[in-house]
């Protein structure tokens, strides 16, 4: 495919029927990883068990069969564009705990050099945020284009007035490009918060020519002013967003039927292009103005809005992301946008012009004596979470992609090899490690599901730490276990993988089993391969970019230190968080990266 090839060709969405369907792998090679993925974490007696599975559950009159013969059908289906256009609705969208701290995620801002004050930056933003959405309607924004190959931008439909909405069973998303509402998305406004208080803004004016950076600064001047006053916390109404989602979605509906004014409201929120949220104060360092990103107060939130734009007192500025429709590559590429050029070039390439002030006026939620109640309980079981979540920052400015370049290494196998030693050496074990890898080549591709302890990792591990082994068996079981790593995330990127393959014949025996004639659940889903090779101990994923400092992300368990990094050219920076059980656990893991880092590049620079 030729993307070059005329103007049409270029616009945003122009090749997304081109792109190759997701492939859909078979049962046998799905069942042999699976089995070859599991294994160097089980026992001899635990892998037996799982095979034994495994095997009944191929058998030609078994219910893998049965279950993969329905997913076939379902692929071949017209109107469906992947196998996947189930899975990722219920992988997102049925989880039913709180998605503030457990599935957002955010990236702070590289600073931009410049002196600037919180409404200058935040009025910037905006400016950049608005010319994107603008670009974005007229389908000017070119596809991205990897080795070659030409990305799925599907996602970019839901950067704008997109918010997820709670539901008792499962979730559903309000967005633009949608049967309710087709193409982009009409909105004009904005919605920004201030001390725990919510005002709708207007971005656009009623002919839709943006409004100028100085108009921007003045309608949110004009939010310091009649925000100055925090509302009481017990009014906060973004507080209910960090509940549990059931939860939510009948306090939702308790607000729908309080008062017939909380529609409005609700709907001024939703349909909003997206959130900005001016925070009061200037965090102390950088770890805490990641925090402040990640679980910030959620008065000052509306978490399940898809982008929210955080600004704080100093200047400095981050995004929080819903990430059900949008996973870390999409939102790399916003914020290059975003900050790749100046405000004032942002504002004339959108055709803003001076308009006056925009209409800003406050979002009021009517509640009664029970929503207040349900607020203030809301807003304290967050903040107890959120003091109940560990976190750390670990810094490399000697070590990047080049280092490990130079040392013929593989810049991300570098890393989640030293991963694997610190883990060992912070916990005593290995465990189950998961690294996310983009398949977005793919019509509406997303992520693959790899992992990373492979047996070369294993092998590794213990040759690093048996005092006995010289450098070049150590050296010889590095270069090992990087190259089994490079080799399975090309497999990942192939999507030569089981993981989401043998989850999705799961979830069709959960949703159809009984019309199928599988009435319960396979025993593989059991087994000690499935259960040990998806309980995670760390969960990884990267974010290259200059321009952002830290990306982040809750832990997955109970037991799981999440592993957030920025791995670029010159420099490495790593954000952990954990459950506090787990805390001494992390920082030891911390203290153990560092070493492990300086002790690879030591062994791999002495090479002969």
């Amino acid at each position: 495919m030729n993307i070059s090839q005329g103007m049409a060709a270029m616009t945003t969405f122009s090749q997304e029927e081109g792109l190759p369907r997701v492939p859909l792998p078979t049962l046998e090679a799905s069942c042999e990883r699976f089995l070859a993925w599991c294994a160097p974490l089980l026992t001899a007696e635990e892998l037996a068990a799982t095979e034994a599975e495994v095997a009944a559950f191929l058998r030609p009159d078994g219910p893998g069969r049965v279950l993969h013969a329905a997913l076939e059908e379902y692929d071949a289906t017209e109107g469906v564009a992947s196998w996947l256009d189930t899975f990722w609705p219920y992988r997102y969208l049925g989880r039913r705990d709180r998605i503030a701290l457990n599935a957002n995620f955010f990236f702070l801002f590289q600073d931009n050099g410049l002196s600037q004050s919180q409404l200058e930056r935040a009025a910037g933003l905006i400016a950049g945020a608005v010319n994107y959405k603008r670009q974005l309607d007229q389908e000017l924004i070119p596809p991205v284009v990897q080795r070659g190959q030409p990305q799925s931008m599907e996602q970019n439909k839901y950067l704008f007035s997109t918010t997820r909405i709670p539901g008792a069973v499962q979730d559903s998303v309000r967005s633009p490009y949608s049967e309710e509402c087709p193409g982009p998305s009409p909105a004009r406004h904005i919605v920004v918060f201030f001390r725990g208080g919510m005002f709708r803004m207007d971005v656009l004016g009623e002919d839709g020519a943006p409004y100028s950076l100085a108009d921007l600064e003045a309608g949110l001047s004009a939010v310091l002013k009649a925000g100055a006053e925090p509302a009481p916390e017990d009014t906060s109404v973004g507080h209910l967003t960090t509940m549990a989602r059931a939860e939510w979605a009948a306090t939702r509906e308790r607000l729908l039927t309080c008062d017939p004014r909380n529609t409005e409201a609700l709907d001024d929120v939703e349909t909003a292009l997206f959130c900005v949220c001016l925070e009061d104060f200037a965090p102390a360092d950088i770890q805490g103005a990641c925090d402040q990103l990640l679980y910030g107060d959620g008065g000052n939130r509306w978490f399940d809005k898809a982008v929210s734009l955080i600004v704080f007192a100093d200047g400095r500025a981050g995004i929080n992301v819903e990430h059900c429709e949008l996973d870390g590559t999409t939102i790399l590429s916003f914020v290059d946008a975003l900050l790749g050029t100046s405000a004032e070039e942002h504002s004339r390439q959108s055709g803003a012009r001076s308009q006056g002030l925009p209409e800003v006026k406050p979002i009021v939620f009517e509640l009664d004596d029970a929503l207040r109640a349900q607020v203030s309980s809301a807003a304290e079981a967050f903040a107890e979470y959120g003091a109940n979540t560990a976190t750390s920052t670990v810094s490399f400015d000697d070590f990047g992609a080049n280092t490990a370049k130079a040392l013929g290494a593989s810049p991300d196998a570098f890393v989640q090899v030293a991963y694997q030693l610190a883990h060992q050496r912070a916990k005593g074990h290995l465990g189950a490690t998961y690294e996310s890898i983009a398949t977005r080549q793919y019509r509406r591709g997303r992520t693959e599901a790899m992992r990373v302890v492979t047996p070369e990792m294993v092998e590794f591990v213990a040759v690093m730490e048996d005092p006995s082994t010289d450098a070049q068996a150590r050296r010889a079981a590095f270069r090992a276990a990087a190259a089994g790593h490079v080799a399975r995330a090309k497999e990942c990127q192939a999507v030569q993988v089981p993981e989401q393959h043998l989850w999705e014949l799961e979830l069709i025996q959960r949703r159809r089993g009984a019309g199928l004639g599988v009435t319960e659940q396979p025993a593989l889903y059991r087994t000690p391969g499935w259960v040990k090779m998806r309980d995670d101990y760390l969960s990884t994923s990267s974010a290259p970019s200059f321009n952002i400092q830290y990306f982040g992300f809750g832990s997955t368990s109970s037991r799981c230190i999440g592993v957030a990094y920025v791995l670029l050219p010159e420099r490495f920076n790593v954000y952990l968080s954990t459950p506090m059980p787990v805390a001494a656990q992390m920082y030891t893991f911390a203290e153990k990266l560092r070493e492990a880092v300086a002790e690879l590049r030591d062994l791999l620079s002495s090479e002969a």
